[in-house]
């Protein structure tokens, strides 16, 4: 199952995360989960939210570069290495991580956040080896 992922692209200058973060609480999108990464001017947000279309149109309306991508939340047991017999699976299957970012929740199970080079062989591939992925409206919080 896949998720949409909020990516919105920003200036990195001081204050600048907390003036998006406002745009969303102020449009009543709630973030489930965050990853930020930098460059020397630029930045990219990628948001897990919970309603992720009115937080597209809510960064859109302030004037922010967002788009909305796909993702899986992929479920993982809490015991040690329960995250590398996934990517294994996945790197056996010969599908590329792009990249990844926690989502834990407590629990017997925690989630990452996975964006892979081919979505529809990954989600064959988690179907085929009984990974289950979620969307954001069914996380339990």
């Amino acid at each position: 199952m896949l998720a949409k992922q909020l990516s919105v692209f920003i200036e990195n200058r001081k204050g600048r995360l907390g003036e998006l973060l406002d745009v969303l609480k102020e449009s009543g999108v709630n973030i489930l989960s965050l990853s930020l990464a930098d460059t020397m001017e630029y930045g990219l947000l990628r948001l897990i939210v919970d309603d992720p279309q009115k937080g597209k149109e809510s960064m859109t309306a302030a004037g922010c570069s967002c788009m909305l991508t796909e993702v899986f939340i992929v479920k993982i047991p809490h015991s040690p290495g329960s995250l590398q017999k996934i990517l294994k699976t996945i790197a056996d299957e010969e599908i590329g991580v792009e990249y990844m970012y926690g989502l834990s929740y407590g629990g017997d199970e925690a989630c990452i956040v996975v964006k892979t080079s081919d979505s529809a062989r990954a989600e064959e591939v988690f179907t085929k080896h009984g990974i289950e992925t979620t969307s954001h409206c069914k996380l339990a919080f």
